[in-house]
């Protein structure tokens, strides 16, 4: 059920690889050998959990992102990965990132709907659209789907998915032995949808889960993506900088959302941050260096040059950056060019600096500091209208995370700020967001059909 009381964070553990830091693999504090052992990712998810937070996630991509010669890339698919993690956790919430561009609606129903069955209801989407050639390259296409025609699919892709998950009834399964009847064959239903992209005739093959639907999470902080989150997300991760723009996205974000019949109660903001924790400042800090001491610029500025839509190679690295396309030029991630570019202008910034600014959260916050700064910036952005709760991107793994549910989460109970135990057992409990009605139940009550 929905939390009726004092508002409190949400806290998400986004896990990748060794460490966010691009040069995590390298520090002596991290296990790059292990990105493929599934006891790794199952350590994790058990520190996540012993932290009581909201919930873990995985990003994905459908190409190799950036060069293998210099970081831990690869990986498993989230999924596939999250259905075993399941299995040795019993509270925190499984949040996989699946693609609308190159899934089809049908396979990613089906795909979720067993999730949350395996996990008793803990499961989330992260809907997100693409952003690389790359990943076009690896299903036929030689160039990407347009930006605004990617959203377009998404949405009919939610809208197909949504309908498949209703097209069982809570109540069709009847295992009436006597009888011999297993379901009520009226609350399983053909959705009969054809569309622009998608033709789907239904039923889905795996019954109502118990959320309903997985929760429902967006990544995209572009004009699209912010329209697209109003309307269909119940959760959004967002890269901010500065406490100021987060107010600004927050804003922003939370004033669409009454053209779409929907509160700011609906929507939780959740911008990412990178917190490098050290039992003094000066520790936080010397981590902060080591880690950019070790990071290979070649590999820096490949990523910069992807972010940026611009090839950067051969620029001398304490230059400044080159002149930019404008951003409706830019056919990837139109919101995280955006940021990178502003941030390397605001700053003055050259090539070495922004690799270095960029390296532990590619974009996102990075904030160094005792458990205690740690603490105050999550409440200060978290009072002051800037963020519902956090995406938490630990530099290095397993301390960094480790190092933030055992001295950052108990600061934040103490001050009320945070949960001591789960209450509820889905991850919309934790949320604090409702079970969704079955819509094609309630149409098939309004037309006089079976209720």
């Amino acid at each position: 059920m929905p939390s009726t009381g004092p508002r409190t964070l949400h806290l998400n553990a986004f896990l990748l690889n060794a460490g966010h830091h691009d040069a995590a693999w390298r520090h002596p504090r991290t296990q790059p050998e292990k990105i493929t052992d599934l006891r790794y990712f199952q350590q994790l998810a058990r520190t996540a959990e012993r932290g009581r937070l909201d919930s873990v996630f995985l990003a994905d991509g459908l190409a190799l992102w950036g060069n293998a010669r210099y970081n831990a890339l690869g990986g498993f698919e989230p999924l596939t990965l999250l259905s075993a993690l399941a299995a040795v956790t019993e509270h925190v919430g499984l949040i996989a990132t699946v693609s609308t561009t190159f899934n089809e609606p049908f396979h990613t129903a089906r795909k979720f709907a067993s999730l949350d069955h395996i996990s008793g209801g803990r499961a989330g989407w992260n809907i997100v659209t693409s952003g690389t050639v790359n990943e076009a390259r690896n299903f036929g296409q030689d160039e990407h789907l347009e930006h605004r025609l990617r959203y377009e699919r998404a949405r009919e892709f939610l809208e197909v998915a949504t309908k498949l998950w209703d097209s069982w009834e809570d109540d069709a399964i009847l295992l009436d032995r006597e009888r011999g009847v297993y379901a009520d064959t009226a609350k399983v239903r053909e959705i009969g949808h054809r569309g622009e992209y998608f033709g789907v005739h239904g039923p889905l093959n795996v019954p109502r889960s118990p959320q309903g639907y997985p929760l429902l999470v967006q990544a995209g902080s572009s004009e699209d993506g912010k329209e697209f989150a109003a309307q269909y997300a119940e959760a959004v991760f967002t890269a901010q900088q500065t406490l100021a723009d987060a107010q600004a996205f927050y804003k922003d974000l939370k004033s669409r959302l009454a053209q779409y019949g929907r509160t700011e109660e609906q929507l939780l903001v959740l911008p990412g941050i990178a917190p490098v924790i050290g039992s003094t400042e000066a520790e936080a800090r010397a981590l902060e260096q080591e880690l950019t001491d070790l990071q290979v610029p070649e590999y820096g500025l490949a990523q910069l040059s992807g972010m940026l839509g611009t090839d950067l190679s051969g620029l001398p690295l304490d230059g400044p950056l080159p002149d930019l396309p404008e951003e409706r030029d830019i056919n990837g991630n139109k919101s995280r060019f955006t940021l990178v570019a502003q941030l390397a202008r605001r700053d003055g910034l050259t090539l070495r600096e922004l690799i270095a600014r960029l390296g532990a959260g590619r974009g996102h916050h990075v904030f160094a500091g005792t458990p205690e700064q740690v603490a105050d910036h999550l409440e200060e952005w978290f009072t002051q209208g800037a963020a519902d709760g956090f995406n938490i991107m630990p530099p290095h793994l397993p301390g960094g995370l480790e190092d933030f549910v055992d001295h950052v989460v108990p600061l934040l109970q103490q001050r009320g700020l945070f949960r001591t135990e789960y209450t509820g057992r889905t991850l919309r409990d934790h949320y604090g967001l409702p079970r969704p009605a079955n819509r094609l139940a309630t149409a098939a009550s309004a037309a006089g059909g079976p209720a």
